[in-house]
């Protein structure tokens, strides 16, 4: 007899039951950070996999530790970066010198509220890491390595929620593959590595940045792409289509004059083509039939774009220097088109910077005037060359722009040349340049907003208290690193930076000194750079018919070493004539009456069992600002000195009591 059927709600009752059973049977276990583990093991645990070029852990990660790597949205571990619950949001380890294979990526999925990573600027070698268990991971950035070989086709298929992908300037190699085509892509950046074929179709309404420059790329070029400007598109010899003057023929390559060879090469690319073409169509099937179960997907893992507490949008990006992509491209773009196609390009690249923003950050979002014009906007004040503007993007972070008048030292290509020549400086206490504008009337200069403003600020605007003898110390410490790094780089500026004052030392989230308007001696006229720039108001180019020299930076610094331990403001003492003509010279007329604790600034906390050190860095001051350039100390020498003075202990650092 055949068994009754139970009524329809005690059905349900068991398939609920039965998918709960499977639904364990099949399941993969939960994540260590569900187990018990913490976020500050996982990061440790993948920490450990990394090394130097030595073979040993990059000194600014042994810092990590204790406590956690978050405090609310604020973090003590070197380049961790916090979401306002208190959980990991990016990672951001740049310039560390890390060697050998690219490390295992997946070991992070555990961390929930990983959006940003990035390991651009290192030397990280082998093949592109697998980055599938980073299903919700909205930027990532490898450029600058020396990864290898072909990406696997559906290695981003799980990253529907990608936003940025950088991995310029590997060598990366086969075709693009169509899963880069991520939904909700914005900024995609493959130039200079030697992918091949034909580019994947994109149709993102809110892709705004693209550059797949000095590949081995062919084939028309998609609609979706076409709106980019040609330089994106530069260095791929069998490109065609807009916005390149190349035009297609039938068969979908360029329409020119060919040899014999060069129209075998053709028939072989436009074969390679046809399977291009086949392979996007078999994979748009596919997409569209999985579309509905990987939405459902992505939504379960958090990938969803929509802005939520445990899924905030990032507001600042990781910005991944230049350095050497002048000397890098050139060469390839040089060996695909040949020197009268490279003189080609360089008109049109001139002719399409006339009047426009000329960005040399890669990685950076692309905007134009019209975006800033439409931004909201602060003046943040007017200063020797112009003034100087913070405006926040619709859809971006907050960037500076520079207006400055009085700089026609060079023409447009040397204006450039030096322009690109600064973006590709790279240390932590340099500001990066961004962008540029150049018009004869006016220059324009973008950077980033740093969050802290000036030394300026906090130390004559009543905020003193907050830089206490560990932070000033620190201050003072970075300054003089990003001014070695100049001398070390620009050999050929007798001023390397030339306009060295607090104002121009910015400090970040941490007060760590970033140095701003530097090396730009060479794009003013020599009149204004003498009337203007802090480097000529050094002795020596005070005296009748002086000139600077290799030192007057180092006087610079001088005076900023001793305005920030005396709290007073260099200006007023050039205004007021006081003895020695200069803040150096009042300095030096307290010590020989042997009254130097009348010379510190009252405003300094944290300096009991200090005091010795404060008097070693009051020393260093004036030995920087010695009248006679012979007898001033060299920059090596002043650096040396510092490294002797002792940091504070976190403790000391803290401790509310003055100097005396």
């Amino acid at each position: 007899m055949a068994r009754p059927r139970p009524p329809g709600h005690t059905r349900v009752a068991l398939a609920v039951v039965v998918a709960a059973a499977v639904v364990l049977l099949v399941s993969p276990p939960r994540p260590a950070a569900a187990q018990g583990t913490t976020e500050a093991d996982v990061l440790i645990a993948f920490r450990d996999t990394l090394r130097g070029p030595d073979g040993a852990l990059p000194g600014p990660l042994r810092s990590w530790g204790t406590p956690g790597p978050c405090s609310g949205n604020s973090s003590s571990w070197y380049g961790v970066s916090c979401h306002g619950n208190g959980t990991v949001q990016g990672l951001q380890l740049e310039r560390l010198g890390l060697a050998g294979a690219a490390p295992d990526l997946s070991a992070l999925a555990v961390l929930p509220g990983l959006r940003a990573l990035s390991l651009a600027d290192n030397a990280l070698t082998g093949a592109f890491p697998n980055v599938s268990a980073l299903g919700v991971l909205k930027m990532l950035y490898l450029s600058r390595n020396r990864l290898s070989g072909v990406i696997p086709e559906g290695t981003f298929r799980p990253m529907r929620g990608l936003r940025k992908l950088h991995l310029g300037f590997n060598e990366f190699s086969g075709p693009v593959p169509g899963s880069i085509t991520s939904p909700r892509l914005l900024e995609l950046s493959l130039a200079n590595n030697r992918f091949e074929g034909c580019l994947p179709d994109f149709s993102q309404p809110e892709l705004r940045f693209v550059d797949v420059s000095n590949n081995n790329l062919s084939g028309p070029i998609p609609a979706g792409l076409s709106r980019f400007n040609s330089s994106m598109f530069a260095g791929n010899k069998f490109l065609c289509g807009k916005p390149l003057d190349a035009e297609c023929d039938g068969l979908g390559v360029p329409r020119s004059g060919m040899s014999t060879m060069t129209k075998i090469a053709i028939a072989l690319i436009v074969l390679g083509v046809i399977l291009c073409a086949v392979g996007i169509a078999t994979g748009v099937l596919g997409r569209r039939r999985q579309r509905p179960k990987r939405r459902a997907a992505a939504e379960a893992l958090g990938g969803g774009g929509d802005q939520t507490p445990s899924n905030p949008k990032l507001n600042t990006a990781p910005a991944v220097n230049i350095e050497n992509a002048a000397s890098t491209s050139q060469p390839r773009a040089a060996a695909a088109g040949g020197a009268a196609g490279g003189a080609a390009a360089a008109k049109r690249q001139r002719r399409d910077e006339h009047g426009r923003l000329v960005f040399i950050q890669e990685g950076r979002t692309r905007f134009e005037i019209e975006d800033l014009l439409r931004a909201s906007a602060e003046v943040l004040g007017s200063g020797n060359f112009g003034s100087s503007y913070k405006a926040t993007l619709c859809d971006g972070p907050a960037v500076v722009v520079k207006r400055f008048k009085d700089m026609n030292g060079v023409g447009r290509e040397d204006f450039s040349e030096h322009m690109r020549r600064l973006g590709r400086l790279a240390h932590p206490n340099l500001l990066p340049l961004v962008a540029y504008l150049y018009k004869k009337e006016e220059k324009l200069l973008v950077t980033d907003y740093v969050v802290n403003g000036s030394l300026a600020q906090l130390l004559h605007g009543n905020r003193g208290s907050l830089l206490d003898w560990g932070k000033r110390l620190r201050i003072i410490k970075g300054a003089a690193r990003g001014l070695a790094h100049l001398y070390d780089e620009l050999p050929m500026l007798t001023v390397p930076h030339g306009h060295l004052k607090s104002s121009n030392v910015l400090l970040d989230g941490a007060f760590e000194a970033v140095l701003s308007d530097y090396a730009l001696v060479p794009v003013v006229t020599s009149q204004i750079a003498a009337q203007v720039m802090v480097a000529y108001k050094a002795p020596e180019c005070i005296a009748p018919q002086g000139k600077p020299s290799k030192k007057s930076d180092v006087w610079s610094l001088g005076i900023l070493i001793l305005e920030v331990l005396t709290g007073k403001f260099p200006a007023n003492y050039l205004r007021q004539g006081r003895q020695g003509g200069d803040l150096a010279g009042w300095v030096q007329s307290v010590v020989t009456e042997e009254r130097t604790g009348e010379v510190f600034d009252k405003d300094i906390t944290g300096a009991r069992g200090y005091e010795a050190d404060m008097v070693k860095l009051l020393q260093v001051g004036l030995g920087c600002c010695d009248a006679d350039v012979d007898r001033r100390w060299d920059l090596k020498t002043v650096i040396a000195r510092m490294d002797e003075i002792r940091d504070p202990e976190p403790a000391a650092a803290d401790s509310s009591s003055s100097s005396s």
